[in-house]
C-alpha cells in the first residue's frame, strides 16, 4: 500500500498522546502485539515511543499512527494478511 491515508480506515481516537493510544489498545483489545519503532505495517514504517502496541480484532489491525505535524491517532484497518503476519511473528 504505502499510504495509510488512501486506505479504508476508522479513526478510534485522535488528538492523543502516544501513551494514551498504547493504553487504549491494551485496555480494549485482547490480542495485543508489541513491536519496535520501524516495524513495517501496510508498507509504512511505524514511528513512536517503544514499545509500539498493535491490537488485533478479527481481521482488523488497531495501531497508533503518528502523523508528523498532526499528532497521534489510533486507527483500525481491515487486512487479514497483516493480522496473519503479526500473529506469525510471535
Amino acid at each position: 500500500m504505502g499510504c495509510i491515508e488512501l486506505m479504508d480506515y476508522e479513526i478510534l481516537l485522535s488528538d492523543i498522546s502516544f501513551k494514551e493510544g498504547r493504553e487504549f489498545i491494551r485496555r480494549n483489545f485482547k490480542d495485543v502485539h508489541e513491536v519496535e519503532p520501524g516495524y513495517k505495517l501496510f508498507d509504512v514504517y511505524l514511528i513512536g515511543i517503544p514499545p509500539i502496541v498493535i491490537g488485533v480484532e478479527n481481521d482488523h489491525v488497531i495501531f497508533p499512527y503518528v502523523k508528523p505535524c498532526h499528532g497521534t491517532f489510533v486507527l483500525k484497518i481491515e487486512d487479514r494478511e497483516e493480522v496473519e503476519r503479526l500473529r506469525a511473528k510471535r
